[in-house]
């Protein structure tokens, strides 16, 4: 077992079948250096299949393509997907991805030995493992045992028109214009996305869910 500490992370409560996310983009530059810096977190039912849940956490943003190239994930920090079934707003699953040499391992769902900003990692299983995706290579994917899973850089999915934003905030808009300017077009995330059955993570009546990342000790 290996102890993980210092995480920084997103809350978000999520409810199954609405897509729920939480982002957080510009930083201190102290930050957004960071290999732990998360930038958005996503959560909802797959549109392909509605008894599968998504989990989508980025990292690393505003990377430029220039600088994608050379970025990857760092092998002391630790990704957690916690999962809270039961409304105390506590983990009672987490589910937890490793770089390792070229790859990312998952693993859980699993009930954490501890909970809070320290963690270890759960490997009584086999993890389900990987290739990360390359800048400029087609995604690659693993599927097992109902899992499918992915790592690598994608193009930022979060839209906001910071420009606009800071309008509104100054006085000198009144609101949002349709579709507005995507400040973020044109970098780069680090993705790991995570599919698995929902049957998985106990009572899906609510879920609340979090993200956080975690730099080894």
């Amino acid at each position: 077992m290996k102890l993980f500490k210092f995480s920084i992370g997103i809350g978000l409560i999520a409810v199954l079948s609405i897509l729920m996310t939480s982002a957080d983009h510009i930083d201190s530059p102290a930050v957004t250096s960071m290999p732990t810096d998360i930038t958005d977190y996503y959560a909802f039912s797959s549109p392909e299949n509605s008894s599968n849940m998504v989990f989508v956490a980025n990292l690393s943003g505003l990377l430029t393509p220039a600088n994608t190239t050379s970025a990857g994930f760092d092998e002391n920090v630790l990704i957690e997907f916690n999962i809270d079934n039961d409304g105390d707003n506590v983990e009672d699953l987490v589910i937890q991805a490793i770089p390792r040499d070229g790859k990312m391992y998952f693993f859980g769902p699993v009930a954490p030995s501890q909970t809070g900003t320290s963690s270890q990692v759960q490997s009584g299983n086999d993890p389900i493992s990987v290739d990360i995706t390359q800048y400029g290579e087609s995604a690659k994917m693993t599927n097992f045992g109902g899992f499918k899973v992915f790592a690598g850089p994608r193009d930022d999915p979060f839209f906001f028109d910071l420009g606009a934003y800071m309008d509104v905030l100054t006085g000198n808009a009144g609101g949002f214009s349709d579709p507005g300017t995507d400040t973020f077009a044109g970098t780069n995330v680090l993705s790991v996305v995570i599919e698995l059955p929902k049957s998985m993570l106990g009572n899906t009546a609510s879920l609340s869910t979090w993200v956080e990342s975690k730099v080894k000790s």
